[in-house]
């Protein structure tokens, strides 16, 4: 899906429009439309005069914030401009500006979401893969090329199943929602007293994690199993980035980030276990809250970012 919003700073949300991305047409199409939504925003605002365009893309950005480098589940894509190719199909030199769904996510935390009261953070977000982010002093850190904080490709076991990159044992291969469907699958196949297979066809090949939610909202053990071994996961991941950064809160996005408690208990009493004595006092995983809504958000404040530094250099 390609969600976009206006947003009006001090205001917040104007309209919010969502469109089905057709990937499977190829990176043309689905440039026209981006192009075509942007238009469709811009039509709340008179004369059309927007102050700029700012993108959440999966995958790795170029540090410009021009560019997505090989975006995983967009296929035919490569390296592909996506500032210069909108503004050719907008017909205007708007600032646009491009960053990592899951950085904008993190963005969005740290200035409008729960993130507001920390100046350092690590975000993960837990879709149809696992993304990350690293907040310090309320920016984005970006490492060298713009493409620090993967940590949904780091690995908690060498030998273990690989994601969509091939890295084998990286935290997406057990959380990113198709593998952790297919996980559920082989768990509950033979457990027959699980309300799961209510919810699913006869083989559970159509399982979903929000039916392993739902199943187990309503007290499901085997789900609650598989939710709380998920959570496990999460904390030994997290143990290793708290190590490398020092930086102890986490905040946690993303659809499967609804299942709460469900996950969080496990990861919150693993995580101390993989975390260094000295660096265990205030650790902390937090869900946002706002959803969605922080990547549109993070994705205007660049935009904001950009007025406020233009403002300065001219003032």
């Amino acid at each position: 899906m390609i969600k976009a919003a206006l947003v009006e700073r001090g205001r917040g949300f104007v309209t919010e429009v969502v469109k089905e991305t057709e990937a499977e047409e190829g990176p043309a199409h689905v440039l026209d439309r981006i192009a075509s939504i942007v238009r469709m925003v811009a039509d709340e605002v008179p004369d059309r005069l927007i102050s700029g365009v700012g993108i959440g893309a999966p995958g790795a950005i170029n540090w410009e914030r021009t560019s997505v480098i090989y975006p995983p589940n967009l296929p035919g894509w490569g390296i592909v401009d996506l500032r210069t190719a909108l503004r050719e199909r907008l017909e205007n030199q708007i600032p646009i500006f491009v960053e990592n769904d899951a950085n904008l996510a993190a963005l969005g935390s740290a200035h409008y979401g729960v993130g507001r009261p920390y100046s350092a953070f690590i975000m993960i977000t837990l879709g149809t893969g696992v993304g990350g982010a690293i907040i310090y002093n309320n920016k984005i850190f970006r490492g060298t090329t713009g493409g620090a904080g993967e940590i949904g490709h780091m690995t908690i076991d060498f030998e273990g199943p690989v994601d969509r990159y091939g890295i084998a044992g990286a935290i997406e291969a057990y959380l990113g929602q198709r593998f952790l469907s297919r996980y559920a699958r082989y768990k509950l196949l033979t457990r027959h007293d699980s309300s799961v297979h209510q919810k699913a066809s006869a083989d559970l090949v159509d399982l979903t994690p929000l039916m392993l939610y739902e199943a187990a909202l309503e007290g499901d053990e085997a789900s609650l199993e598989i939710m709380a071994w998920a959570g496990h996961k999460l904390g030994v991941v997290l143990g290793s980035a708290i190590n490398l950064l020092d930086i102890r809160k986490v905040i946690v996005g993303g659809g499967l980030s609804a299942a709460g408690d469900m996950i969080f208990s496990s990861a919150r009493k693993t995580v101390r276990d993989y975390v260094m004595p000295d660096l265990r006092d205030d650790v902390e995983i937090i869900r946002e809250t706002i959803g969605n809504e922080a990547g549109m958000l993070g994705a205007a404040h660049l935009v904001f970012e950009y007025l406020d530094e233009h403002a300065a250099s001219i003032g």
